[in-house]
């Protein structure tokens, strides 16, 4: 099953593509991910976003489409694969759709975590973190010892863009973008909203049961 997964930043998009990539041994592919092996790697299209990565500036969207198509071609991805972090607009959607075409790889859903933003800034803005990376939340998950790492004993901190004045504006970035191409996969049929609001495990057996139509 090829499936694109949408949700805000901290509505658990990250552990339900990793419980999705366990289950059903398909491959999470993040744009991000891809693009740095490329230019780890020295490949023709890895050193033309490099071009533009060293200048500060974003990847093109042809360099970037013609990565994710020389991806989705690898063996991995013959049962299918989870695209997470592209399309990120319409002209990207359109593209990718005439990538998929062509390698005869169309998207079967679109799975889109939907969470309301006070819940959102919560989860975000208690996250704790430690040099040594490991990570906590100042409600569900706090450290035995006050902004001490249970780990190492170092100080645990708040990352800058974890505020909840940050987390807000991330959130309303996110939609600007991603409302357009919520519209845009809600008109071809394939797009279902779950409650992401929901215990892991429960959003968890709620996606199994939407995508036991493709397995």
């Amino acid at each position: 099953m090829n499936i694109i997964l949408f949700g805000p930043p901290g509505a658990g998009k990250g552990t339900q593509a990793k419980k999705l990539v366990d289950f059903y041994g398909i491959p999470q592919i993040s744009t991000g991910d891809i693009l740095r092996a490329n230019v780890r790697e020295g490949t023709e299209l890895g050193l033309a976003a490099k071009s533009y990565m060293d200048k500060g500036e974003l990847v093109p969207d042809q360099v970037l489409i013609g990565i994710i198509k020389n991806r989705l071609k690898e063996d991995d991805c013959k049962k299918g694969f989870i695209l997470d972090g592209y399309p990120r607009t319409v002209p990207q959607a359109d593209a990718l759709e005439a990538i998929l075409d062509e390698i005869d790889k169309p998207i079967d859903i679109v799975l889109n975590l939907e969470v309301p933003d006070e819940v959102l800034v919560g989860r975000i803005s208690g996250r704790l973190m430690c040099k040594c990376g490991a990570s906590y939340h100042t409600i569900s998950n706090p450290p035995k010892k006050d902004n001490i790492c249970d780990i190492c004993g170092g100080e645990v901190f708040q990352r800058v863009d974890d505020t909840a004045d940050a987390v807000q504006n991330r959130l309303d970035v996110y939609k600007k973008q991603t409302q357009p191409l919520i519209n845009y996969y809600k008109e071809k049929g394939i797009l279902v909203t779950l409650d992401g609001t929901k215990d892991i495990e429960v959003v968890f057996e709620d996606i199994k049961a939407i995508l036991a139509k493709f397995a």
